[in-house]
């Protein structure tokens, strides 16, 4: 099965566009990863033509927040609607696990993997306004690969370790990955792109 990983950044943040609704921000780097080719590459606006091909390669689309946040976000950009591609949202997985809350990735990293992100969002806001593009590739790239490797730690122990958010006590959580790695009918109509 062909899944891809993917992070969004922006150049922008609600306060800035007067609304909470994700599709309303700008995105300045989109990394992705693909399991096929095992890569990762990062696109700006102007090379998603290059990218979208990617995503319809995929057999599921793996993210983080990404049913909330990304893909509504990435809708506007392409000429299709992404929600007809399999999609793995982990923050959804862990919320819907025993632990019941919507936790940060850093935190989840930190506690499955020992080890931090290395930047957060607002940087990368402040990055894009600094012309500081390198900076929110690396920055996107590895949040991606944090994200492939919880998703792999999950697959592969069908727990993901999380702390709570008062006491920072790690707890294991059982996460039901039925389906997650079954292809769900024929490929989806390609772009023309």
């Amino acid at each position: 099965m062909n899944y891809v990983v993917f992070d969004i950044e922006t150049r922008n943040i609600f306060e800035d566009v007067g609304s909470n609704n994700a599709a309303d921000l700008d995105i300045s780097v989109i990394s992705v990863y693909e399991k096929d080719t095992d890569t990762v590459k990062s696109f700006l606006q102007e090379d998603f033509a290059e990218m979208w091909p990617i995503f319809e390669r995929a057999d599921a689309l793996v993210g983080y927040n990404s049913n909330h946040f990304d893909i509504p976000l990435l809708n506007k950009y392409y000429p299709g609607d992404l929600n007809h591609i399999k999609s793995i949202d982990l923050m959804v997985a862990i919320k819907e696990s025993k632990f019941g809350k919507r936790p940060k990735l850093d935190n989840v990293a930190n506690a499955t993997l020992g080890k931090n992100k290395i930047a957060h969002g607002l940087e990368a806001v402040a990055w894009w306004k600094q012309g500081e593009i390198d900076k929110i590739k690396k920055y996107c790239e590895e949040d991606v690969m944090i994200t492939k490797q919880i998703f792999e730690y999950i697959l592969k122990n069908k727990s993901v370790k999380v702390p709570d958010k008062i006491t920072n006590k790690v707890s294991e959580y059982e996460i039901d990955t039925t389906g997650w790695l079954d292809k769900e009918g024929p490929a989806m109509t390609k772009s023309l792109f």
